[in-house]
């Protein structure tokens, strides 16, 4: 049945309009990436991508062990150089701005990162400041704030005089998350945060991430292993292999049995959790 909209006309008339469809609105690009072919030396690892981060958003990368999720992440970041396409940041390639600049609208959280032995916790949130210092501007009050907002955000305000490297694996995952949030970006980047970390620390680094990106309005970018993790809190999932892109979108329609298939090799039932609202990957075991 076709919709209808009334509009009153000359003598208290009612004629019956057809209900022109507005088009949904089109979601903000925190960054884009366009053809993008970018590697290591003369081997490309990414082969001719193109990827749309929606602005407030959480995007997950996953797919299996050197299909280039990390290597996206670290050419979106600036610190990989493509040899082939460009990676635009708020309408300007974030290859041609300068660091301190891209740096001021956009944080990494590499993979694995180290601590010099002995430096405490508010000296390693401290260092997410720097992009907003200079000669002329050094430690200000506002960088004192930022800082003792994101210890208190991730949980380790208690923490701060402490050496990093007495914390736990857990502890420590919060203290560089802190670092990253301290530097005041609407767009974080972060490969891999729950590496290494046992199940319910995975649940809390996860929570923490999406809590604090829903009351800041911050765009996440992040790379992940765990598919049931991914599933769970991706508002858009991004399915790699080989160097490209197999699948993107909205979780609850990428991630299916075909893909999974397609993309890991995996057979495996996917399931829907009517709770959560979320799909749930149940390998087979006859397989």
């Amino acid at each position: 049945m076709a919709h209808t909209a009334t509009e009153w006309v000359e003598n208290d008339k009612v004629k019956v309009l057809p209900l022109v469809p507005q088009p949904a609105a089109e979601k903000a690009c925190a960054l884009r990436v366009q053809r993008l072919t970018a590697g290591y030396g003369d081997s490309p690892i990414l082969k001719d991508i193109d990827l749309e981060v929606p602005e407030g958003e959480i995007t997950i990368l996953v797919g299996p062990n050197g299909c280039g999720k990390s290597t996206l992440l670290k050419t979106m970041a600036r610190i990989i150089t493509p040899s082939h396409g460009t990676v635009m940041l708020n309408g300007q390639n974030v290859h041609q701005m300068p660091t301190r600049h891209v740096a001021q609208q956009m944080a990494l959280l590499a993979q694995g990162p180290i601590a010099p032995e002995g430096l405490k916790v508010r000296e390693l949130v401290a260092q997410g400041r720097f992009p907003h210092q200079s000669l002329l501007k050094q430690w200000t009050k506002e960088d004192r704030e930022a800082v003792d907002w994101a210890m208190e955000v991730t949980n380790i305000a208690q923490f701060a005089e402490r050496p990093i490297d007495a914390l736990s694996g857990g502890q420590r995952q919060r203290c560089w998350i802190a670092m990253a949030l301290a530097q005041e970006t609407d767009l974080v980047l972060l490969d891999e945060p729950t590496t290494f970390l046992d199940l319910k620390v995975q649940v809390d680094v996860m929570n923490l991430l999406t809590q604090t990106a829903n009351e800041a309005g911050k765009t996440l970018v992040i790379v992940l292993h765990e598919l049931n993790i991914a599933a769970a809190y991706a508002d858009n999932l991004v399915m790699m292999r080989g160097g490209e892109i197999v699948a993107q979108g909205a979780v609850n329609s990428i991630f299916t049995r075909e893909n999974l298939r397609a993309v890991f090799g995996l057979d495996a039932r996917v399931i829907f959790d009517a709770e959560a609202g979320r799909p749930i990957c149940m390998p087979n075991l006859n397989g």
